[in-house]
């Protein structure tokens, strides 16, 4: 079975979950799960190479504590490898573990007094901030985390694939919700404004209306296309200081998040807030971009209060957006805006 046939399998499993209600509802929910299990994936291959590279010095300390590592609560197995039916909870134990329990535990990693608010740590909560399971049935989430429990998202190939079928999950949502522009921009047109603009590295790329960060990832893409020309401190530089984005909408912030994540850049700069409540006559050289790309939301309207923010006021939110991008544009940047 392809990965497209199981996360349409999944969908309609969820389906018949008396908590799942249309497209937004079921991509969320299989987004996290989804999203877990690339984090132990992710882990187990940091630790991994931990374990290749002890004789240097480098260590790796996992994210998660043992019990919430989805080998544990999600899908345990035997000694040999085969799953094991003992140790794997289902129904009202499984939802009450998930709800009780996991969601708290990774919803505290933000306001964890000790995390780096760049850090992978940090991150993870900030997604799970805004995140409850909404599957009513444990019996529903034995079979959805199952299923998932056959990825493998250490494989380069599954990961690339994944995000293709999460790019397909997020425009579904969008497109269902009526919500399309704002999660989803045609990957044809973002690709060719990449294209145009050509980022390299060393520069920063912003996009201030991010929705699932599509601009952002694609730009993310192009660079990593060149990545054997690059240094180490280069593609660091990439990972960690590169990428910038606000968002507005709950939901597309989460979605956002992980599809940059899925995507293979670390540490997003991606944050939950209207861009437009912030004065203009603020912004500073150290916190302008090199390269601007977006797709600002159109035909919206800001209060009285939002745009005194601006030198030039108006309610239509594309106008405040223009002035916004041309105050945070380093001189000889470039911007590309739909």
């Amino acid at each position: 079975m392809s990965l497209q046939q199981k996360i349409d399998r999944i969908t309609d499993i969820l389906r018949r979950d008396d908590g799942i209600s249309g497209a937004m509802h079921y991509t969320e929910q299989t987004s996290w799960i989804l999203f877990l299990k690339f984090l132990d994936d992710y882990e187990a291959e940091k630790a991994e190479k931990a374990d290749e590279a002890i004789l240097s010095g480098i260590d790796y300390t996992p994210v998660l504590d043992e019990e919430y590592r989805w080998s544990n609560w999600a899908c345990p197995k035997t000694p040999d490898g085969k799953p094991d039916i003992q140790k794997a909870r289902t129904g009202d134990d499984l939802r009450e573990y998930v709800n009780g329990e996991l969601f708290p535990y990774l919803k505290g990693f933000r306001n964890d007094s000790q995390a780096d608010p760049g850090s992978f740590r940090y991150k993870i909560g900030a997604i799970f901030e805004y995140l409850d399971n909404k599957i009513a049935s444990g019996h529903t989430l034995r079979e959805v985390l199952d299923i998932i429990d056959t990825l493998n998202f250490q494989s380069e190939t599954e990961l690339f694939e994944l995000s293709q079928v999460y790019e397909g999950l997020l425009q579904n949502m969008g497109d269902a919700g009526g919500y399309a522009g704002e999660f989803y921009t045609p990957r044809s047109l973002i690709r060719a404004i990449v294209q145009v603009i050509d980022p390299q590295p060393g520069q920063s790329v912003y996009d201030a209306a991010a929705g699932s960060c599509g601009f952002l990832i694609e730009a993310f893409e192009h660079l990593k296309a060149g990545r054997q020309q690059l240094t180490t401190s280069q593609w660091d530089q990439i990972q960690q200081q590169t990428f910038y984005g606000y968002e507005k909408t709950t939901l597309a912030y989460v979605m956002g998040m992980m599809n940059m994540i899925l995507h293979g850049i670390e540490s997003p700069n991606l944050y939950r807030q209207n861009t437009l409540t912030q004065n203009i006559r603020d912004i500073q050289e150290k916190d302008r971009f090199d390269l601007i790309l977006a797709n600002p939301p159109f035909g919206g309207k800001e209060k009285a209060q939002i745009q005194q923010n601006f030198p030039i006021q108006s309610n239509a939110t594309e106008l405040l957006f223009l002035q916004h991008f041309m105050k945070s544009l380093k001189s000889g940047g470039k911007a590309a805006i739909v």
